[in-house]
């Protein structure tokens, strides 16, 4: 009897769980999670009310490319053309070594393609154009179509290859003279082990988050110049400059713009003396960190882009600086009023991937 009444208990207790869990309100997933971040104080507002899922490329694909005819095709260009309009997979056009003479345009509707060459120094791009040379319409190109590759589309990313543009260098303030080597215009874009040589313009950073890892520019006149928002880390900026040069000319035109060009643990070498920063907007941000100067930096070491009347006042409105940089031209940077050497606080944006949000595209292992 005492074994029937401990079972009708236990029997009616579960009848009574089930009754009064059921009439409680269903609590989602996302909710929970949400419920569990807030608890956590981790959760943000925006995080509580909306749920967006990123989807990203399905399935995976690879194209060859060989001068010698041995791989899929003979030119980059080509295939470039053979990915789908609206691409969706991840497609990875493995080029072999050799010189790959042609002017290369990714458009912006393929994303998620991947430049892979066999090593910087011996897999290259290039091409010749300069600004003042005529397109198909009779007009002159000028600067941004003269580039050796453009890429348009987002989530570029290249590794162990070379970019060129062969045109000769110009002397400084010759009109005409710009000629651009890659042009990169889609967002989230990654660069790791390349190289970009040209003279004046090399790399046009146009616009987008981009993140160079371990890379060589080289030129003589704003050999990175643009309106990116980019990182550049361990990487080597050598000059060619032969009577006066620069590195960087930013175009931040808006105090509210978020693009500007962060030089992490790089190298600054060649020749000069060239500037170290050009403000090519009213509130352009440039800051290098951690970085080895050699001795070809300029008196002053930076330009306010309209230094001798100042009609725009850019000095008082540009981001400009450096935080514990060193080697022997490094000195000459210091003592710009408008350009100083930064404190922890206000150099820390510009040392971490964050600057580009780099959290939600870059791998730990690519940082």
């Amino acid at each position: 009897m005492a074994a029937l009444n401990s079972f009708l208990v236990s029997f009616f207790f579960f009848i009574f769980s089930l009754l009064f869990h059921a009439s409680l309100p269903v609590t989602s997933f996302h909710s929970y999670r949400s419920l569990l971040s807030s608890m956590n104080g981790t959760a943000s507002t925006s995080s509580t009310k909306h749920h967006h899922k990123w989807v990203g490329p399905i399935g995976h694909r690879v194209i060859t490319v060989n001068v010698d005819g041995s791989g899929d095709f003979r030119a980059v260009q080509a295939a470039v053309d053979s990915v789908p309009i609206n691409n969706t997979e991840n497609v990875v056009i493995q080029i072999s070594a050799g010189n790959y003479i042609e002017k290369v345009v990714v458009p912006v509707t393929k994303p998620y393609i991947t430049f892979e060459g066999a090593g910087r120094d011996v897999t290259v791009i290039e091409w010749h154009d300069r600004a003042s040379d005529r397109g198909p319409n009779g007009q002159q190109l000028r600067t941004y179509r003269t580039a050796s590759v453009s890429v348009f589309a987002n989530y570029f990313s290249a590794r162990n290859i070379s970019f060129k543009n062969t045109a000769p260098a110009p002397m400084p303030g010759k009109e005409g003279g710009q000629a651009v080597a890659f042009r990169i215009s889609g967002d989230k874009a990654y660069f790791a082990g390349c190289g970009f040589y040209g003279a004046q313009d090399t790399l046009c950073d146009d616009t987008g988050r981009h993140y160079f890892k371990e890379c060589r520019i080289e030129g003589s006149i704003d050999f990175i110049f643009g309106n990116g928002r980019s990182m550049y880390k361990d990487c080597e900026l050598h000059s060619i400059a032969t009577r006066f040069g620069s590195i960087a000319a930013q175009f931040r035109k808006k105090e509210d713009e978020k693009t500007g060009f962060a030089f992490v643990r790089c190298r600054v070498t060649g020749t000069g003396p060239l500037y170290v920063g050009r403000a090519m907007g009213k509130y352009a941000r440039i800051v290098y960190s951690y970085t080895y100067f050699d001795d070809v930096v300029a008196h002053g070491g930076w330009d306010d882009w309209d230094h001798t009347n100042n009609i725009n006042n850019n000095n008082r409105t540009v981001f400009m600086g450096v935080y514990k940089c060193w080697g022997p031209g490094a000195e000459t940077l210091k003592g710009v009023s408008w350009a100083p050497e930064l404190n922890f606080t206000l150099a820390h944006p510009f040392l971490v991937k964050s600057f580009v949000n780099g959290r939600h595209w870059i791998a730990p292992s690519d940082s």
